[in-house]
């Protein structure tokens, strides 16, 4: 890289940085909602929301689209590898549409060591805008902060290649064609 260039990519880096501050706060400011202590299944019975903080007065969510969704999966993926350092600040959960059943069997060929809940009815998934027109479940994250009794949603963002949350397309994004039509599978090759 040349100077000028360097100059240009602090610029736009600069920039960037900018417009994520300004996007996070307009994700907090449309996401804020007290949520009620949501019921959610498990291999080892019923567990509720309140339960997933775990002693922590943060909690992430992952709203996850299931087996059928090989774009979850990957994003499920790279959160396994960042697990222990989330966990290291806030309490970190899964949530599919999935039977507990499912989600073990997904969870064990996968590595994935992060704790996962089903909410098989989708209640949970459409209270937090996590579902289409139709009723389908839809990917993203939200962040939760607890106080007492009182649950209240702080933020939330959706999934999809243009978000920050999966480095994949980061990555690809350092390419000439970017992802150049590529998408996530289930297995490669």
């Amino acid at each position: 890289m040349t100077h000028r260039d360097n100059a240009r990519v602090t610029s736009l880096r600069t920039q960037l940085s900018q417009v994520r501050a300004e996007l996070r706060e307009a994700l907090a400011e449309a996401a804020q909602m007290d949520v009620a202590d949501y019921a959610f299944d498990t291999l080892q019975g019923p567990v509720t929301l309140s339960a997933l903080f775990g002693g922590k007065s943060d909690l992430f969510v992952i709203h996850n689209m299931g087996v059928t969704c090989p774009n979850c999966t990957m994003w499920a993926d790279g959160f396994n590898g960042l697990y222990q350092h989330i966990v290291d600040r806030a309490a970190f959960v899964l949530v599919s549409p999935d039977a507990p059943e499912t989600q073990a069997a997904l969870a064990a060929g996968r590595g994935w060591t992060f704790p996962m809940v089903s909410d098989g009815s989708k209640a949970f998934f459409h209270a937090m805008g996590f579902t289409n027109d139709s009723g389908k479940a839809t990917p993203g994250v939200s962040a939760f902060q607890k106080s007492g009794a009182k649950i209240q949603r702080v933020s939330a963002a959706g999934f999809d290649p243009d978000d920050d949350f999966c480095p994949t397309w980061r990555l690809f994004d350092l390419l000439p064609q970017g992802a150049d039509g590529w998408r996530a599978q289930f297995k490669y090759g």
